[in-house]
């Protein structure tokens, strides 16, 4: 009788059926449940565009253009774009961590089939709707890009991976070449490989021509460049195995090409967000920030995206980007500790961000050096920072107004002040030895201090 009278109860809301996908790499398993019945269908849907639209277009015309609310373990990829087209139907993405506690309750035995898994998810929807945040795709710019962003960190991985594994390659058949070259798989080097891939290579070619090679890639240095041909001629290889040299000669080579492929990709998504970031509304907001340049400022407003209804206040960007640390509490003991669940594109923006801010804000500097001060370490005081920032950001994003490193910086010293008027019982040594930690406790305080708000 639970059970029916929780169903009903789920079922009286504005959706005409609801629908539990268990997703799959060419078909799909689903379970659909009209709002007030008890009875369940399930079939199967093919992964292709045609056999979405005949599903989707079916649910319209048995419903009659009526909402459905649709239940799957994922927020992105392809079913998702797919279903995100079709006005009638809304997408709810259940966490698989929360799909996998369910079934360990409903399935104690550890069974486990696709149209199970489907009737699983119907279940979490009917039963548990109100966890569950709908996807609210935003407008087209915006998504676009987020894409951009996102992809071109992803390039910017896997040229660091490439360049990581050039290095093991030089170190056993051309180490010298790590020393003569600031970076590793810059152009210049990139170019010096192709041409010398290994040091009786180059020993063998007239100084006149390598000099005239660096001329023409802007090594114009003339002390430099001497000292350079000097390290060149006094070289000595690491070893002459052919069995080590030639196979590592040619993943250099590949790696080489991969380099570059993905410079000119990296490239290539730097001129797409430009493009689109120039005529951004958010774009006065995100580039008033110190350290958000042409990469980190596209960044901070997608990971706010341009949906001001989206987060209804700063704690909530905090817990759902990872930065806030999560408190477990058992019995009488209660413990602090790193956030695992969470977007892990999102967490990194705002940590490679406050990592960033550190070199250009004076206050962002003070915080970190405290934190530092008091034992943490340096991904603990970013993340601390992180913390900091995330309520400047959405402040500013809030009410749509840039920042003011000066202003804030001046109402951080009132606030300090103030709050040191209000402590008489603490003498002036005691406070100038222990720097007070700012902190707003909303972010109405934060507003009011920063003069954010009329």
């Amino acid at each position: 009788m639970r059970k029916k009278k929780v169903m009903a109860e789920a079922a009286t809301g504005e959706f005409a059926a609801f629908v539990g996908i268990d997703w799959g790499d060419r078909e799909h398993r689903w379970a659909l449940q009209p709002a007030g019945s008890q009875k369940r269908e399930t079939g199967k849907l093919a992964q292709t565009p045609e056999a979405i639209e005949e599903w989707a277009a079916g649910l319209a015309a048995r419903f009659g253009e009526a909402r459905v609310a649709v239940a799957l373990e994922q927020s992105r990829g392809a079913l998702v774009c797919a279903l995100c087209r079709y006005q009638h139907l809304t997408v709810y993405p259940i966490p698989p961590a929360a799909s996998a506690g369910f079934r360990a309750f409903a399935a104690p035995s550890g069974s486990k089939n696709d149209s199970q898994d489907a009737g699983m998810l119907l279940d979490m929807l009917l039963w548990h709707g109100e966890k569950f945040r709908a996807l609210r795709p935003a407008e087209e710019p915006m998504r676009k890009l987020q894409g951009l962003v996102q992809f071109r960190r992803q390039l910017v991985d896997q040229k660091t991976a490439a360049t990581n594994q050039l290095t093991a390659h030089l170190k056993l058949c051309f180490p010298q070449a790590l020393e003569w070259f600031d970076e590793t798989g810059s152009p210049l080097m990139t170019a010096f490989l192709r041409r010398w891939p290994t040091l009786p290579q180059l020993q063998a070619e007239a100084p006149p021509t390598v000099l005239a090679f660096l001329h023409a890639h802007n090594c114009r240095s003339a002390a430099r460049n001497q000292m350079r041909l000097e390290q060149f001629a006094s070289a000595r290889p690491l070893t002459t195995d052919a069995a080590v040299i030639d196979p590592a000669v040619l993943m250099i080579r590949t790696l080489l090409q991969v380099i570059e492929n993905l410079r000119q990709g990296i490239g290539d998504m730097d001129r797409a967000i430009d493009q689109l970031w120039e005529s951004h509304p958010d774009r006065g907001i995100f580039t008033s920030f110190p350290a958000a340049g042409p990469v980190l400022a596209p960044r901070l407003s997608a990971a706010f995206g341009s949906d001001r209804s989206r987060f209804s206040s700063a704690s909530e960007v905090q817990t759902f980007s990872g930065i806030a640390p999560v408190v477990s509490q058992s019995g009488q003991s209660s413990w602090i500790h790193f956030r695992w669940s969470c977007p892990k594109f999102l967490r990194q923006t705002f940590h490679e961000y406050a990592g960033v801010s550190i070199q250009f804000s004076e206050w962002a500097r003070g915080f970190y050096d405290r934190q530092r001060s008091k034992g943490k370490g340096h991904h603990a005081a970013v993340r601390s920072l992180a913390f900091k920032w995330i309520r400047i950001l959405f402040a500013c994003w809030r009410d749509r107004v840039p920042y003011n490193e000066q202003r804030h910086g001046h109402n951080v010293t009132a606030r300090c002040a103030l709050l040191s008027n209000t402590r008489p019982d603490r003498t002036a040594a005691t406070q100038s030895q222990k720097p007070v930690d700012f902190q707003f406790k909303s972010i109405a305080g934060f507003s009011k201090f920063s003069g954010l708000t009329s």
